[in-house]
């Protein structure tokens, strides 16, 4: 772009109180030559603008794309391992007359077949969930919960596990404690994942607590720390992220499909809540759930207000 030199510029040039007024001959040419400039800019802005644009549309194209894959790739194993499994021992058990197994087998292959299609059932349960509230499209049944009932549900349905493990799981509940607002079930749900996390990838010999207390009248404070493996701050990240799952290197599909995590914040959240994770590699994780007593839904709005309209 060539600039005039400022003899081109004809006429009188005044300058008062820091404007500047052109006057004389050239004040015409000068306005032309403005004009020009503007439009030379204005254009050149606009290219700018577009080409930016269409550099961020391509990228999120890019990122879509490869999310939309890693997707299609973590579900199709989450359904094909249990699947393999069901047709696999299905069809030793029907080849029982050719092939006599004992009753320890059938037994055993029966269980397999059923262990399998239940975590089969509960990976399709979690893409559903997972769907529903990315889309803002969740339903939840709101009423006042006890906390203190919610977390001994949650304790008896890994009471096995731990035992087996060796491990020793501790509830300290406050006496004061408000009950929350929200779906007892949907609750139950979040911090079940939470605690069976816990006793999961806590070696054996370990311990998990509980611990609910309200810190102030407007705050309700859940505390799960466990002994476990622990990870890093970039392991968090991971096991927060759908499908994330830090530990390759066990049996995917029995230790889960990678959806507790994302699952229970995005829960949480919903009830209005905060969820938390501090961990170091090898010391354990502490994970903190903060939740609104119920007393602080206003009346009048409640659910809508809180949680959102739901379909």
């Amino acid at each position: 772009m060539n600039f005039p030199l400022r003899s081109e510029v004809a006429g009188r040039v005044k300058v008062d109180s820091g404007h500047m007024t052109i006057s004389g001959g050239g004040q015409g040419r000068s306005n032309s030559l403005l004009n020009e400039y503007a439009s030379v800019l204005g254009n050149s802005l606009l290219r700018n603008r577009a080409r930016s644009a269409e550099h961020r549309a391509r990228l999120e194209s890019e990122i879509a794309s490869r999310v939309k894959s890693e997707f299609i790739a973590n579900v199709s194993h989450e359904l094909r391992t249990p699947l393999n499994t069901v047709i696999g021992f299905s069809k030793i058990l029907s080849e029982h007359q050719t092939r006599k197994l004992k009753e320890s087998e059938i037994i055993e292959f029966a269980t397999m077949i059923n262990s399998a299609a239940t975590h089969l059932l509960a990976v399709i349960n979690d893409i559903l969930d997972i769907s529903k509230l990315q889309s803002g499209k969740y339903r939840l049944d709101t009423r006042e919960v006890d906390v203190e009932e919610v977390l001994q549900g949650c304790i008896s349905s890994v009471r096995r596990l731990a035992v087996e493990a060796g491990i020793k799981v501790t509830l300290d509940v406050d006496r004061e404690l408000p009950n929350v607002g929200g779906d007892p079930a949907k609750l139950r749900q979040a911090l079940g994942n939470l605690i069976g996390n816990a006793v999961k990838f806590t070696q054996q010999g370990g311990q998990v607590d509980i611990v609910a207390t309200a810190p102030d009248a407007r705050t309700i404070a859940i505390r799960i720390r466990d002994t476990g493996v622990g990870m890093t701050e970039e392991e968090v990240k991971l096991a927060l992220s759908p499908f994330g799952q830090v530990d390759g290197g066990k049996s995917r599909w029995r230790e889960g499909t990678g959806l507790g995590l994302p699952i229970a914040r995005a829960l949480i959240e919903l009830h209005g809540g905060t969820l938390s994770i501090t961990s170091a590699k090898g010391k354990g994780t502490e994970v903190l759930v903060t939740l609104p007593p119920y007393h602080l839904i206003p009346i009048g709005e409640g659910r809508d207000a809180l949680f959102g309209s739901g379909t």
